[in-house]
């Protein structure tokens, strides 16, 4: 056994790793940087001036976080602050070593009406505008990776960036009144924070084209119907809705952290890098959990059953 032991560690330590493939294994690393043009702290400055609102978590002892999009005088919109405390929070999740699942909703039973238009009209050039889309793709790219299973609890609108965020969860449930709208079109725009990508790998390419000119109106009805959310539930209420969402979510999350946890980054690999690295990182992950206290625990239990 101890040989046996050696050898895999070996293995883990000798196996070549590309660089998409290094990029999933750490946390922390964005999509862009100064070689993109990107200069991170300028643009957290310019966010910082636009305040309003808040990101707020809560994380309960079950492993169940609650992300609150928490702006209700404009229902929910984000403002630079918020931009920029979703960031901090995101990466407080990433160090959450003992959390499983995340619920992502806003308040006063309603989910984000997208950016503030405030901020929107003072970043009025195109430099502005792909600033703020590459500090927002860097952020929900970050938030889609988490070792998280995450889904969106969408009450009442879900519009434009509101709409791209839902598609960084892993999940979408509604509410019976709610609505998803990517209302980009009507601004003039297209979506920035990586919601076009998502969208398409979500529903594909001729749906999202139906969603995204405003042809096909996602309704909870519609976007069950297309795939676009898991259920629609029953209650409508922000509290009850609440409750029914961490029901739906704890089926995915019963286990160990560390077993959920390899298990939602071995999926990101999956959708993420080519065949041959998806299947080494596959195989590193399992060395994380290979012969761990979940899996001896989980043998021993069979062991009673076959004697």
């Amino acid at each position: 056994m101890a040989l046996k032991q050696k050898m895999a560690k070996s293995l883990l330590k000798t196996s070549s790793l590309s660089g998409r493939t290094k990029l999933l294994h750490q946390t922390g690393l964005s999509l862009y940087s100064t070689s993109h043009g990107f200069y991170e702290e300028e643009v957290k400055k310019t966010l910082q001036q636009f305040p309003g609102g808040s990101i707020d978590l809560q994380k309960e002892d079950n492993g169940i976080g609650i992300l609150t999009l928490n702006n209700p005088s404009k229902m929910n919109a984000f403002s630079g602050v918020m931009m920029l405390q979703l960031l901090e929070k995101v990466i407080e999740l990433e160090n959450w070593t003992e959390g499983k699942g995340l619920i992502v909703r806003g308040a006063k039973n309603t989910f984000s009406s997208g950016s503030d238009l405030n901020a929107v009209k003072s970043l009025g050039t195109p430099e502005d505008g792909m600033a703020v889309c590459m500090f927002m793709q860097n952020t929900l790219t970050r938030f889609m990776r988490l070792p998280l299973i995450s889904v969106a609890l969408v009450q009442g609108w879900a519009l434009g960036g509101g709409a791209e965020f839902t598609t960084a969860c892993d999940f979408r449930l509604m509410t019976p009144e709610s609505k998803i709208r990517f209302v980009h079109k009507e601004m003039g725009i297209i979506p920035s924070w990586g919601g076009t990508t998502r969208l398409v790998e979500i529903i594909g390419s001729r749906q999202a084209l139906k969603v995204l000119s405003g042809a096909l109106k996602l309704d909870s009805k519609n976007a069950l119907n297309i795939g676009m959310v898991e259920e629609v539930l029953q209650s409508s209420d922000e509290t009850k809705s609440l409750e029914e969402a961490q029901e739906w979510l704890k089926q995915f999350i019963q286990g160990p952290p560390e077993v959920i946890r390899a298990l939602k980054k071995s999926v990101c690999s999956g959708r993420e890098l080519y065949l041959e690295e998806a299947l080494q990182n596959e195989r590193d992950l399992l060395g994380t959990v290979w012969g761990g206290p979940a899996n001896l625990e989980a043998i021993a239990k069979k062991g009673k059953f076959n004697k």
